[in-house]
């Protein structure tokens, strides 16, 4: 059997150090048009964070199970060669982009993600603010299976990818260098995409490259100062609310709906879609606390 460093779990003093020292440059140096840190936000942050670790635990046994079946199905191997490696983490990335895009354009797959674009802030922190429920991605990434990439190679690969990210979500850096920013995913991209302003609602899906983007017409330059959070915020700094409020909220949207056709749109159309007026019995359906958009590009 295949093993592979954690690099996540071995990530973690330095994710701490990192967002402490953030957090010290806020204090030396404050910016009027950045959000900073405030501390019932952090602390919601950290509890996700913490939170998703066990709780992906309990998710990796069925998936594990899965990608081995799968991989024991295909006749494909793709060994992990010096030259390998650099195919098997683009094809990562892009399978990833369409993760990603996925999880902001189907309902009950943005009802696990949510929760990473549930803070009014953006720091490194925010990086940490993960899901509960990451059952949903595992689908995205069967064709590598397929092809003969080894499960536990595509997880080393996957950590690797959110390992990158990690960086990428703070307002100290302003730009990056011209050609960093045409290939890469960088500060300023990411704020895009956390952003909840008009023009900026999903945009820059990309992991680790942002070239994804720009070849499917999801790229959006920074140009406008970013507005955080969710077109409808959460406004709580709970936990468990934060992991489960959009769950609930499909749950009320089924329970007004009067036909399968409109149970089907709750969970699968685009998070804010909402049969036309008269078709939900007359209590009607909460609106979700999410982005109220439809697919770019």
């Amino acid at each position: 059997m295949k093993e592979f460093p954690d690099v996540i779990a071995w990530s973690i003093p330095a994710f701490v150090l990192l967002i402490v020292l953030e957090r010290v440059s806020y204090l030396l140096h404050r910016d009027d048009d950045e959000v900073g840190y405030g501390g019932a936000d952090t602390a919601t942050s950290l509890a996700m964070g913490l939170g998703s670790i066990f709780a992906d635990l309990l998710w990796k046994v069925p998936i594990a199970a899965a990608y081995a079946l799968l991989y024991a199905f295909t006749p494909l191997r793709l060994a992990e060669l010096w030259w390998t490696w650099p195919v098997i983490l683009l094809a990562q990335d892009f399978c990833y982009y369409w993760s990603h895009r996925g999880h902001h354009v189907i309902r009950i797959l943005w009802a696990s993600h949510v929760v990473h674009h549930s803070s009014q802030r953006f720091n490194l922190s925010t990086a940490l603010r993960q899901p509960w429920t990451g059952l949903t991605s595992w689908v995205f990434y069967i064709p590598l299976i397929l092809a003969g990439v080894h499960p536990a190679v595509v997880a080393f690969c996957g950590s690797v990818n959110l390992l990158y990210q990690f960086w990428i979500h703070t307002e100290r850096i302003d730009r990056m260098p011209r050609w960093y920013e045409a290939v890469f995913n960088t500060p300023s991209h990411h704020r895009v995409h956390h952003a909840s302003q008009g023009g900026y609602l999903d945009r820059n899906f990309g992991g680790i490259l942002i070239v994804w983007d720009r070849l499917f017409g999801s790229f959006a330059p920074e140009r406008e100062r970013c507005v955080y959070g969710l077109t409808k915020n959460v406004d709580s700094y709970n936990p468990v609310r934060v992991a489960f409020h959009e769950y609930a909220s499909i749950a009320r949207d089924l329970r007004a709906a009067v036909t399968w056709r409109h149970r089907a749109g709750h969970l699968f159309r685009a998070p804010g879609w909402q049969p036309e007026p008269g078709a939900v019995r007359a209590t009607g359906p909460a609106r979700p606390a999410g982005r109220t958009s439809s697919a770019p590009g």
